[in-house]
């Protein structure tokens, strides 16, 4: 069955670095778009990031840009988030989704499926 599972979280320092990695299994992950969510204790789970499966386009949320990288490995079924210069305000925990071919611009979390159990980010001092 179709299967996502995140890993690579932790607590770091603020400035500190983190790699989050979605592991795929179960369907052809060379067709799918893989999207990253975070969600915040009382908030709304929002998108972080997503790239595309055919020409590897990629997309970021304003508040990561220039901070996270999107990549993939599609001979390892794996997505990476590379989060540098992290901040207390990205304390969450992350999830990956899965949707068909291309990103939706906005990353709307309504246009994705086949959710991972998600990974915890803590960044304190």
């Amino acid at each position: 069955q179709v299967q996502l599972v995140e890993s690579g979280g932790g607590l770091v320092q603020p400035g500190g670095s983190l790699r989050l990695s979605c592991a795929a299994s179960g369907f052809s992950f060379n067709y799918y778009a893989i999207g990253w969510f975070r969600q915040a204790p009382g908030k709304e789970r929002e998108g972080v990031s997503c790239i595309s499966s055919s020409d590897g386009s990629t997309y970021y949320a304003d508040s990561v840009k220039g901070r996270f990288t999107i990549s993939r490995d599609n001979a390892k079924n794996t997505v990476y988030l590379q989060m540098n210069s992290l901040k207390p305000e990205d304390t969450a925990v992350y999830y990956c989704a899965t949707r068909p071919y291309l990103c939706s611009v906005a990353i709307n979390k309504a246009l994705y499926e086949n959710w991972g159990q998600g990974t915890q980010v803590t960044v304190s001092s």
